[in-house]
């Protein structure tokens, strides 16, 4: 019996690659995102193994509903990659604006929140009872960037809330993981490729890599027994600046 998968942010970029490979790999995907027409385009390319979900995650209603349709559909949830999420325009602190850092942290932090609930809560509850939910953090869950106060938050954010649902799980057999992604190139990091600012105020082209490792690297997650878990990954660019970052 194939297992079943909500992915989060499906429409583009990590969280698309990631929906083809786990559909490629024999998965049911249940696929969220804000702009229904690349949702429906992988759905139809999928029939009967994708289902596109139109949602904000930061809308509780939206959610749960996107989550009974998977289970109506599929009798289970059995894996949530928590991926939704934006940046913020890189600036120091006294120059980014309240409403930047809301809507950052809102969906970055409460729009995970309320998409792990959902799966949690349906997790606990079903037979056989367990499930698995991976959480995107970043690089920036430990090494912040210059100007990425909001973003960087988050992620750190991102951290605490891994940890409090590996604890909470236990006693449900759900287990929860964290990848930390580094320059993988996607629409988000495609600055990368032209120059973004540095610690010490310079310009430089950051090496990126193919968002193919990322993808694989979340299967690998998904796919390991409930009695094993990857707690932390991190994928990155291996010449990125990381370890010395700053």
């Amino acid at each position: 019996m194939s297992k079943t998968i909500v992915i989060t942010g499906a429409g583009r970029g990590i969280g698309r690659a990631c929906a083809e490979a786990f559909l490629n790999a024999g998965w049911k995907v249940g696929l969220i995102g804000r702009s229904p027409e690349p949702l429906e385009a992988l759905a139809d390319r999928y029939q009967g193994a994708a289902l596109a979900l139109p949602c904000d995650v930061v809308d509780e209603e939206q959610v749960e509903a996107a989550s009974e349709a998977v289970v109506a559909e599929w009798g289970r949830l059995d894996a949530l990659f928590n991926n939704a999420g934006v940046g913020v325009k890189g600036a120091p602190i006294d120059e980014i604006s309240v409403e930047d850092w809301r809507n950052c942290i809102d969906i970055n932090v409460t729009g995970s929140f309320i998409c792990a609930r959902a799966a949690f809560a349906r997790m606990r509850h079903q037979d056989p009872q367990g499930g698995r939910i991976i959480n995107n953090g970043s690089v920036s869950a430990y090494v912040p960037r210059w100007g990425s106060t909001p973003y960087t938050t988050s992620k750190h954010a991102i951290t605490g809330l891994t940890r409090t649902i590996s604890l909470d799980g236990r006693a449900f057999n759900i287990a929860c993981g964290q990848i930390d992604i580094g320059n993988a190139l996607t629409d988000m990091a495609q600055a990368m490729t032209q120059g973004v600012p540095q610690a010490d105020g310079s310009i430089a082209v950051e090496p990126v890599m193919d968002v193919d490792h990322v993808a694989r690297s979340v299967l690998h997650m998904a796919e390991l027994p409930l009695d094993a878990n990857v707690q932390f990954m991190t994928v990155m660019a291996t010449a990125m600046p990381y370890i010395g970052r700053g």
